[in-house]
């Protein structure tokens, strides 16, 4: 990953709240098109000058080609706030950040996430690094925002069971559902990503340690065919059951 400021100038006489509308929306675009990460963008102001801060998952993501129709719309609607298109300072190497997927076409890909994770949510299934949201094909809304949201629901359900907080059980029986409204969220994107791509896409289901037997725990079915799906070896570390059918990946308690 990489980080970036963008500088807005004013051209004309505008105001602070013109200007940070035209700016946010800008920013909202370029997120929900995957071609900056996070959700926070601290932006500065300095004699009429502003700049906004983000991370990006290439030194090329915010190249015009990229840009979906909903960015060029939010491009030509900064001159109605005054603003200049913004100048671009690509300013290093993310160290904190994974590394962007090299993989020109990935022969499988997982929608996998988890409460630390500001990348995008689709990995690759070789390298397990992310892969940008704006080389896949757009959505007929426009954008990834579904996917997004998908994504901040998630981690966020995650965070509050890894805390331990007074939400735990309810937060880890969420997680594990394959019929919870998350991982049935979740799971449907997936399918839509596969349709689109035409990449076979995984959806990644989370299962947390219990009471069971160790034997019982590796002999559990795919929860959705009920077939077997353990593999013999475990995928990056993480992954322990792979279903190929039903494009579900998971794994042993930790």
């Amino acid at each position: 990953m990489f980080t970036a400021e963008l500088t807005f100038e004013c051209y004309q006489d505008t105001t602070i709240d013109a200007v940070d509308g035209a700016i946010t929306q800008l920013i909202d675009a370029l997120r929900y098109n995957g071609q900056i990460l996070g959700r926070e963008f601290p932006t500065s102001i300095d004699d009429g000058v502003f700049i906004t801060r983000v991370v990006c998952p290439e030194e090329e993501s915010l190249h015009p080609n990229h840009h979906s129709s909903i960015v060029e719309k939010r491009l030509q609607a900064l001159s109605k706030a005054g603003l200049l298109a913004p100048k671009i300072r690509l300013t290093g190497m993310d160290l904190h950040s994974d590394n962007t997927d090299p993989c020109q076409q990935p022969e499988w890909q997982v929608l996998y996430t988890h409460y630390l994770s500001t990348c995008s949510p689709l990995r690759c299934g070789e390298h397990l690094a992310p892969i940008p949201l704006y080389k896949l094909p757009t959505p007929a809304i426009g954008d990834h925002q579904d996917l997004l949201r998908w994504q901040v629901d998630w981690s966020s359900t995650d965070e509050l069971q890894m805390h331990g907080t007074t939400l735990k059980q309810a937060c880890s029986e969420v997680l594990t559902d394959i019929s919870s409204p998350l991982n049935h969220t979740g799971w449907q994107l997936a399918k839509d990503i596969e349709q689109q791509s035409k990449v076979p896409t995984y959806y990644y289901l989370y299962h947390l340690a219990d009471t069971t037997e160790p034997s019982a725990k590796t002999a559990r079915p795919c929860p959705s065919c009920g077939g077997t799906w353990q593999l013999e070896s475990p995928l990056h570390g993480i992954f322990d059951f792979k279903c190929e059918p039903c494009r579900l990946v998971s794994n042993l308690p930790w």
